[in-house]
């Protein structure tokens, strides 16, 4: 099992509106490409110094292949639809392969 975790920074002056788009469209557009099992969105809880709101959003999917096929079929044209967010937040992703589940 591989998890495709994406970290956001979102800035405080769009972060009402852009959390709803999350939960309400980008989230479950994700779950829609049929290669993601399940999202966990969490609130990261640290003391920052640059302006805004940091989250994880962790999507549960079965393989490494899996995982291919979305950055070939869906990534871009997903990626494309944060549009009115631009220059509002600072994304990194990372690909984290399940280990142990107890």
């Amino acid at each position: 099992m591989y998890i495709y975790n994406v970290t956001i920074n979102i800035e405080t002056s769009i972060h009402d509106t852009w959390l709803e788009w999350m939960k309400s469209e980008h989230i479950p557009a994700m779950l829609a490409t049929k290669k993601f099992s399940k999202a966990l969105m969490t609130k990261v809880l640290f003391e920052q110094e640059m302006d805004g709101v940091t989250y994880s959003v962790q999507y549960t999917t079965d393989s490494k292949e899996t995982l291919k096929r979305y950055y070939a079929e869906d990534s871009e044209r997903l990626r494309k639809l944060s549009q009115p967010f631009t220059g509002k937040f600072v994304a990194f992703r990372t690909e984290l392969e399940v280990i142990d589940e107890q």
